[in-house]
């Protein structure tokens, strides 16, 4: 098997499972119990926490656990756009946003919120000048993405963040991180945003965990209520065996970051340089671990089910649109016949030279068989 859709979702370490595994036969007592299996697991946690807030560069203090991206991206999106309601009504997004963030944007719209939707260039990536020139001063939230899921095209958030503080403008700044994480270094107090969400099933810990970085003195409101968990942020029994799982996926990532980092970008150019003559590179590809490829006149699908016979696995754009044209590569202005022929490969620490050869040699067997 050659596994080459990361960028949707990666395989667990060794470590995260057997952290999983321990928190649900060792340490299996509810971290608010008070008695010993309770204190037990509420000292994992506390251990768990700080180790995922040592690989965000944030404070602990900062850091509330989530089912997810999607789940932390509406939290900033809807409760940070309510927190400046007092000041405006007016956010700042884009057009390749995930739908975590779209989603809560439209929501918002609903609601009277004005929405601004930036425009990517024909890389794919969002200019610190079009940002700044959106600006109003009902400005109340800024949501921009780290690193499209699509194209690897990578934003420069701490720029945007240095530019609207330079225009005076108070409004909070997120970003989706979630593609960014052990793939862009960056640390949190040094990026300068508001809100940061992360995902534990793109840096091989477990599905259903994830968290959102949130700056100190600011006080946003739990969009989950209940027993007031997470500091009374976001309530619902943590999830323990996810929440060990993501913190031994990020002990072990920080440990071995540049090694990493320097693997996967290392074999994204073998993919690159290594393509078939119909096969065409879309977007900027900035991040070392994605790569979209487009075979005009081919459909993707069909390249999915020929690669697919080979062992080899890749997708058509984000796992989150299945079945859809890409948003992404329409906001691109890219040609159909472009969006309708790509599929995205995307590279973990764990991908070889052996994946890389194996995808161009069966890209090239599908596009004879194809173009027939």
């Amino acid at each position: 098997m050659h596994y080459l859709d990361n960028a949707a979702t990666t395989k667990p370490c060794e470590a995260a499972i057997n952290a999983a595994t321990a928190a649900m036969t060792d340490c299996f007592g509810n971290p608010s119990s008070v008695h010993d299996l309770g204190f037990m697991a509420e000292t994992a946690l506390k251990t768990a926490r700080k180790e995922v807030a040592a690989a965000m560069g944030c404070d602990p203090s900062e850091l509330y656990f989530t089912s997810g991206g999607t789940e932390a991206d509406n939290w900033a999106v809807i409760r940070g756009a309510e927190l400046g309601r007092h000041r405006g009504k007016h956010i700042i997004t884009t057009t390749v946003e995930h739908h975590g963030v779209l989603e809560p944007a439209a929501y918002l719209e609903s609601q009277g919120y004005e929405i601004t939707y930036l425009e990517p260039d024909e890389t794919g990536r969002i200019s610190v000048d079009s940002l700044t020139s959106a600006l109003r001063p009902d400005t109340i939230l800024i949501s921009v993405m780290m690193v499209n899921n699509e194209t690897g095209a990578v934003n420069d958030i701490a720029a945007m963040v240095k530019a609207v503080k330079a225009s005076g403008c108070p409004a909070l700044f997120h970003t989706d991180a979630v593609q960014g994480l052990f793939k862009v270094p960056f640390k949190f107090k040094t990026l300068g945003v508001d809100m940061l969400s992360f995902s534990g099933h793109k840096i091989h810990a477990v599905k259903g965990i994830g968290g959102l970085v949130v700056k100190k003195g600011i006080n946003l409101k739990p969009l989950i209520l209940g027993g007031g968990q997470e500091s009374g942020k976001r309530s619902g029994t943590e999830a323990m065996p996810a929440i060990m799982a993501l913190a031994a996926a990020c002990k072990e990532g920080s440990k071995t970051l540049r090694q990493d980092l320097d693997s996967m970008a290392r074999l994204k150019e073998l993919v690159i340089a290594g393509l078939p003559e119909k096969a065409v590179v879309v977007g900027a590809h900035d991040a070392p671990h994605v790569v979209n490829v487009a075979v005009p006149g081919v459909r993707s699908q069909g390249l999915i089910n020929c690669l697919q016979e080979k062992g080899v696995y890749v997708s058509a754009g984000s796992a989150c649109s299945k079945g859809k044209r890409s948003h992404v590569l329409t906001a691109m202005g890219l040609n159909p016949q472009l969006i309708d022929g790509s599929v995205r490969v995307s590279l973990s620490k764990y991908s070889t030279e052996d994946d890389a050869a194996a995808f161009l040699s069966a890209l090239d067997e599908a596009i004879n068989r194809l173009s027939k």
